[in-house]
């Protein structure tokens, strides 16, 4: 607060926190950006656990499984980005952020019985979601500051990025922490585990449910 008080009386500040009280799609498209990397850092994090413990994978198998959220976000991200010079990006973003709750509820359902078919599906999904919200999320940043003021743009989507896998590593391990505290994961801890899964993705649905609506009333980009 310090730093953005005295920013904002600076004549010539470092960073120009007037962003943020004046450009309303800036600040929308920066708070949902920071609530989707939020709730879906510690993805990979969870479910590499619980697939090699739950599951009995060896780190390789589950990194296998694993890479099926990435791929799919690389291979749709420039079609999303693409689209989104033809669409307003709030409605794709919205959207990718609305399929992101739908994979995160899906895995705070997570069990013992849960089907490696079913997870890869919907890590699917979850990469076509990310896809549709981070392109035209960085579209709208971008295309909502002058050409000036790029630099700064930049990096606070960079700024939001980190914040938010922090927030999210950080939420996993206080989950972890108190559900399981300082025991192994074990066969006779493999309860609170499921647990802790179950609620660190229940938050980050909530988290990205939030984000929906940054993304959608940040406002139009153009007509």
């Amino acid at each position: 607060m310090i730093f953005f008080w005295q920013q904002k009386r600076s004549a010539d500040p470092v960073f120009e926190v007037s962003l943020f009280l004046k450009n309303k799609t800036f600040t929308f498209s920066s708070l949902a950006a920071l609530l989707n990397y939020s709730a879906t850092f510690a993805l990979t994090f969870m479910m590499s656990l619980y697939l090699q413990y739950i599951k009995g994978m060896t780190p390789q198998a589950a990194g296998t499984i694993l890479m099926a959220q990435p791929v799919v976000m690389a291979i749709f991200s420039p079609m999303a980005g693409r689209l989104s010079d033809r669409i307003q990006p709030r409605i794709l973003a919205s959207w990718g952020m609305a399929l992101t709750v739908a994979g995160m509820v899906v895995f705070s359902r997570l069990h013992t019985a849960s089907t490696i078919n079913g997870i890869v599906a919907n890590l699917v999904l979850l990469g076509f979601g990310f896809a549709l919200f981070s392109s035209p999320n960085m579209s709208a940043i971008m295309g909502a500051v002058e050409r000036k003021d790029y630099g700064i743009a930049s990096g606070t989507v960079a700024t939001m990025r980190l914040m938010g896998q922090m927030t999210s590593m950080a939420m996993a391990t206080v989950v972890l922490s108190l559900l399981i505290g300082q025991r192994a994961i074990a066969p006779d801890t493999y309860g609170q585990f499921l647990s802790s899964v179950r609620v660190v993705f229940t938050i980050s649905a909530g988290l990205c449910a939030i984000g929906i609506f940054f993304s959608m009333f940040r406002g139009r980009l153009r007509r």
